[in-house]
């Protein structure tokens, strides 16, 4: 493998911290650049960048900005930012639960805030050597694969990430034909995010975050160039659209 740079998006995840973690053991990744709402209180290797981000557009645009010196050097990026409950709010069950602000909440942080750091990030993945974004989506995005319903929030800003790298693809293709976008599913993980519903997974269906870094990063690196979006699981297999 060359030696590259990392784009870590959404880094204090637990699933961004185990991929930070894998990237600073690899010999061939010359550094991190690891971007959250906050730095971390605990320490991160030397190879580890981090960059405080609002994620606002204009703050989003000074990040790629500042990262200009490293175009065409990065490789792997990974947009990992994702909501599916807070404090206030949780999954709709029913037409009724359904209500503007979680609407809205939810497109933001899980459509709008990936798709500006793909709108932004094009000048620096575009280059000469093969590259790889995996953006965070969900099975349960798919249209096609929707049986059960409810969910109504996550599931239409998940569909909808799900269309915008579809559409992105098309653009890469054309101004940076090195460049392949993943729409990767994490499978359920033991995380915040998916605390409140653990109780209902199959026995070995909950994994670890350094598994799904893992089995990640092992898909950035096996998967077909060839300027199209992907949908894939955790286990490297293809989700309908």
């Amino acid at each position: 493998m060359s030696d590259f740079y990392a784009l870590v998006i959404g880094a204090s995840s637990k699933i961004s911290h185990a991929a930070i973690a894998q990237f600073e053991q690899n010999d061939a990744c010359l550094g991190v650049f690891a971007v959250s709402r906050t730095a971390p209180v605990e320490s991160f290797d030397p190879k580890t960048h981090w960059f405080e981000c609002d994620y606002s557009e204009t703050a989003i645009r000074q990040v790629c900005k500042g990262l200009m010196p490293f175009a065409g050097k990065i490789t792997k990026v990974l947009i990992c930012n994702g909501i599916l409950h807070e404090d206030s709010m949780m999954p709709e069950r029913k037409l009724e639960d359904v209500t503007a602000a979680q609407l809205e909440r939810t497109f933001q942080v899980n459509t709008i805030i990936p798709m500006l750091w793909l709108s932004h990030i094009l000048p620096l993945v575009k280059g000469e050597t093969s590259a790889q974004i995996s953006v965070f989506s969900a099975r349960i995005g798919s249209i096609s694969d929707n049986k059960t319903g409810g969910w109504y929030s996550y599931r239409a800003s998940k569909a909808a990430l799900n269309m915008l790298i579809q559409t992105c693809s098309i653009e890469y293709a054309r101004r940076a034909k090195n460049v392949k976008l993943i729409a990767f599913h994490p499978g359920t993980t033991d995380t915040p995010l998916s605390k409140p519903f653990q109780r209902s997974v199959p026995e070995g269906k909950l994994f670890t975050p350094e598994f799904v870094a893992t089995q990640l990063l092992f898909i950035m690196d096996d998967v077909e160039m060839n300027n199209k979006a992907t949908y894939l699981d955790w286990n490297n297999q293809a989700i309908t659209w």
